[in-house]
């Protein structure tokens, strides 16, 4: 029987992004996404030769109107990994009605997993 390696969260992001005047939920999504991920550095591929392709990338868009969002444009945004979106209710539209406007403002979380062995890493404790 072969042990299942068990899949460990390595990196949260989150970011924010907006569309000030077209009201697209999608664009507000990307930005966040593209927001969150200025944020990170992921240099442990290089590092320890591991090979991007196996990280799993969880992207979550909160937005006033979650079926608006198209989330397979926001997972073409992703430069490494295999990405899974989902939008869910969150973020906020600020309506402007003397210039009859919505902007969006969409929230991303960024998730990455790993397939971490355990058994392959140990703690030293140090005094």
């Amino acid at each position: 029987m072969t042990e299942q390696v068990a899949e460990k969260r390595i990196i949260l992001e989150m970011g924010t992004g907006n569309d000030l005047y077209g009201g697209d939920y999608t664009k507000a999504a990307i930005r966040a996404v593209h927001d969150a991920l200025h944020h990170s550095s992921i240099v442990l591929f290089k590092s320890l030769g591991y090979d991007h392709t196996i990280m799993r990338v969880q992207v979550t868009i909160g937005v006033q109107e979650p079926d608006q969002v198209d989330t397979d444009r926001v997972a073409a945004e992703l430069p490494r990994g295999r990405a899974v979106v989902s939008a869910v209710f969150g973020g906020l539209n600020v309506r402007d009605e003397e210039q009859d406007t919505t902007h969006v403002v969409a929230t991303a979380a960024v998730e990455a997993y790993l397939p971490i062995d355990a058994a392959h890493w140990r703690l030293i404790e140090r005094n």
